[in-house]
């Protein structure tokens, strides 16, 4: 069976039209015979909406009684019963109502859709998942119905249904899409002009993306590998050189020149990784490409034309900004450079070769070839370069009698071979060229003379000097290769080893320096920074014990940016080394700004917490604080009253209610100073020996015998702890419990030694707190459940158990057994204390 195929009408903003677009196409379908039923539509009381639907054959909604509520969904068993051709659903991100088959309607087109059944729905930008917290910091009201972007970008056919906001929010004004009375605020909220025109602009770019993806998969189906440049996509061909800099921000202006255009760089890399930029000037063109709003690509290959054409090709790149080559101009004579070749090959891709300070050897010249071999080799390679021959012309003429000219020259070949290996190119062509003169005056018959008798053998003297300088070379650039490729190895060893060391959790820039230190050797290494060019150095982290002032006073010195450098002391590096310590540089410059952005996080989430704080201590003060002082006004008033005669027992009641409503008052004042203290760290205790059958009484006072059992054995061991703050503990806790427990049950106090601690546990038969709430009742400013207004602002259990945490205690919650709620108050026993921590 085939599968369904789905179209969406994508809408830009409520009310532009798509529900009314998708029963038009409805309409237009069933008038042309197709088979089409209305499986769900919405017209939110719109009648131009509601017009269309005459004549259409609508499937009836399924009733679903939830909570003792009845509410209508799509029947989905029914549509797949009628079986059509196609069918029309309405709101694709609607939620079920709970007990439906399928959570989301989305889900239910998809059933639909395997069943072979066409599917028409609808959607709102605003509700698709990646756009939710975008819509909600535009427009202040987040979405709870959502929708998986791919769900919607899967689909066969994609259609925006588009409105300038002052056509919609005309529309709304005459009252097409809202009832009157909602018309005023929808406009002045909502619909206002800025939010609808981000909307649209979401929609549009989100769109946009959707179909350049389409557009790559038909590029991909039909074998298609020249580029469609759809949209200004300009690509930066980046070497790691100093001119990168110009050719990104020239790139930039072309961009924003472009409408919709996009900026991409890329860096190619060698296969072989003998060869590289410098990862710290990656590192600053990549964060230079990031300011521009572009994004930074790392490709491999050996031939760099090719690899950033094929680059651009498969990005759909319609420009190619590159810079002008850096070789001097004879080098062009030999060889085109990467611009030319990239021009030549670019096809119908546009290329821009800007000029810079760097261009044809302008700027700094790079660095000469590194010597590969080791002083002594090289001197024992000119030793065996001049001695060689000599010792070998000797023993051929002194202990051998006639030979072959053949066999004396693939002896001095095998020399020269040996030279190469032992000293390199140089030695090896100088043994080349004295070898031969030898092999001719000594060897080559007329032997004592430099003419040559026989063709052949000057011949034979001309291969051999020839080969014997490409054996030469070879074996010369394959030692080097050798070198450079253990060197590599042991690069990449080492950049391995400082990858894995931030994966095993060495995140600090301490670390990153110390495992700097230990690579390289040195005795210290620091990290200095500067406000900007003119302000004093400051030593930011170290490992080793050498303070730094300035970077100059380091042996090596490395320039992470203009305010941050890497200074070290101990030896002096070689050139080959800088490649790694600047990615050791870079990497302490990313963890000093994580370390920083962790520490701003955290102290926005203490700000936030300490916002959070005083919005709800300004709510409090507002209602709690003044509920119990209202009523003390009211009754002291009614008191004062000269006009009224009251009786005794009313003159009592009022009296009680003044007294409750003040007890009320000051236990609130109390917890709300008590807070304070602990969130400023001001509470000191006084530990001494005590035992809880003295505090437990004085905690419970004015409490109720009918309310409360207390089970305290006199037999306990005693507790280090501040008595004054475990009372007041032990009382908030009580007082909690009695406020949620039945009126009918009594709260137990009971206590138990349990090996080094007392536990003291309050144990109510209240309605219990769910395991996911257990530790978010203990913040401040929560009330769980349905509390009675005026019982408080969520602090009693905050401050309990601050008061004991600073005791040394710990108060947790635990279910109680049959239903109910238990406190458990843990305090240590004065034998387990220190005598430091009690005071007799």
């Amino acid at each position: 069976m085939r599968r369904g195929v789905l179209r969406v009408y994508l809408g830009a903003a409520p009310g532009v039209g798509k529900t009314y677009d998708m029963l038009s196409e409805g309409r237009r379908r069933h008038e042309r015979g197709t088979d089409v039923v209305v499986g769900f539509v919405e017209t939110h009381g719109r009648a131009h909406t509601a017009e269309l639907l005459e004549g259409m054959e609508i499937i009836p909604r399924r009733k679903i009684v939830y909570r003792g509520a009845e509410f209508t969904e799509m029947d989905l068993d029914a549509i797949l019963a009628r079986a059509p051709r196609q069918a029309l659903v309405d709101e694709l991100a609607h939620t079920n109502v709970p007990d439906s088959r399928h959570e989301k309607r989305w889900q239910d087109i998809d059933e639909l859709l395997e069943a072979g059944i066409d599917v028409i729905s609808t959607v709102n930008i605003q509700h698709l998942e990646s756009l939710n917290d975008v819509v909600e910091s535009i427009t202040g009201v987040k979405q709870r119905e959502t929708v998986p972007d791919e769900v919607v970008r899967r689909a066969d056919q994609i259609e925006l249904v588009d409105m300038t906001p002052e056509a919609l929010r005309r529309r709304l004004a005459h009252g097409n899409v809202y009832a009157p009375e909602k018309v005023d605020a929808a406009l002045a909220n909502y619909f206002r002009v800025g939010n609808l025109t981000a909307l649209r602009e979401l929609a549009l770019l989100w769109l946009a993306d959707r179909v350049d993806d389409a557009l790559e998969a038909y590029r991909q189906q039909h074998d298609i590998a020249d580029s469609w440049p759809a949209r200004e996509r300009v690509v930066v061909a980046l070497t790691g050189g100093a001119e990168g800099e110009t050719l990104l921000r020239r790139a930039g202006r072309l961009v924003r020149h472009r409408a919709g255009g996009e900026l991409l760089a890329v860096h190619v890399s060698r296969s072989d990784g003998l060869a590289g930029a410098s990862p710290a000037a990656m590192a600053r063109q990549r964060e230079l490409v990031e300011s521009l709003g572009g994004t930074f690509h790392t490709v491999v290959g050996d031939d760099v034309p090719e690899a950033i054409l094929e680059f651009a090709r498969g990005v759909n790149a319609a420009l190619i900004v590159i810079g002008v080559s850096r070789r001097p101009r004879w080098r062009a004579l030999f060889s085109e450079g990467v611009g030319a070749a990239v021009t030549r090959l670019s096809g119908p891709i546009d290329v821009h070769i800007v000029t810079h300070d760097e261009a044809h050897g302008r700027g700094d010249r790079p660095p000469r070839r590194a010597e590969t071999l080791v002083g002594r080799r090289r001197i024992a390679g000119w030793v065996l370069a001049v001695l060689g021959p000599i010792t070998l012309t000797v023993i051929l003429t002194s202990l051998f009698g006639d030979h072959a000219l053949s066999t004396d020259l693939m002896l001095f070949l095998a020399l020269t071979v040996g030279v190469a290996l032992l000293g390199g190119l140089w030695p090896a062509l100088t043994c080349a060229v004295f070898g031969s003169l030898l092999l001719n005056y000594y060897l080559t018959p007329p032997v004592h003379t430099w003419t040559i008798a026989d063709p052949a053998n000057a011949l034979a003297l001309v291969v051999f000097v020839l080969v014997a300088v490409a054996v030469a070379s070879v074996v010369d650039v394959a030692a080097r290769r050798t070198v450079q490729a253990a060197h590599s190895q042991a690069e990449s060893e080492t950049l391995s080893v400082l990858a894995g060391s931030i994966l095993r959790g060495e995140n600090t820039v301490v670390a990153v320096l110390g495992r700097l230190r230990e690579t390289f050797g040195m005795t210290s290494v620091a990290l200095l920074e500067r406000a900007d060019d003119r302000s004093p150095w400051q030593q930011v982290a170290a490992s080793g014990s050498s303070p730094y002032k300035v970077p100059e006073e380091a042996d090596v010195e490395v320039s992470v940016s203009s305010t941050l450098a890497l200074a070290m002391r101990g030896r002096v590096l070689p050139a080959d080394d800088r490649r790694v310590l600047e990615a050791f540089a870079a990497q302490a410059a990313v963890v000093l700004d994580r370390e920083r952005l962790w520490q701003q996080a955290s102290d926005a989430r203490q700000i936030e917490q300490g916002n959070a704080i005083r919005t709800a201590l300004l709510a409090a003060v507002s209602h709690d604080l003044r509920t119990p002082l209202a009523s003390i006004r009211a009754a002291v008033s009614s008191l004062r009253q000269t006009d009224v005669t009251w009786s005794a027992d009313d003159e009592a009641e009022l009296l009680e209610t003044v007294e409750s409503a003040t007890g009320r008052l000051e236990r609130l004042i109390d917890n709300l100073l008590d807070l304070s203290r602990l969130q400023a760290g001001a509470v000191r205790p006084l530990t001494r020996r005590v035992s809880l059958d003295e505090i437990v009484p004085r905690a419970t006072e004015g409490i109720p015998c009918d309310r409360i059992r207390i089970d305290v054995p006199e037999t306990l061991p005693l507790v280090a702890t501040d008595p004054g703050l475990v009372e007041r503990s032990i009382a908030n806790v009580v007082e909690n419990a009695l406020k949620y427990s039945p009126p009918d049950s009594l709260v137990l106090v009971t206590a138990s030694a349990l090996g080094p601690t007392v536990e003291l546990r309050v144990v109510d038969r209240g309605p219990g707190v769910p395991d996911d709430a257990k530790e978010r009742m203990f913040d401040a400013f929560q009330r769980l459940g349905d509390t009675p207004a005026g019982d408080g602002v969520g602090l009693g259990l905050a401050v309990a158990r601050g008061l004991v945490n600073a005791v040394g205690g710990a108060l947790v919650a635990e279910d109680t057994p049959g239903g109910g709620l238990t406190m458990v108050v843990s305090m240590p026993t004065a034998d387990t204390a220190s005598p430091a921590e009690v005071t007799e």
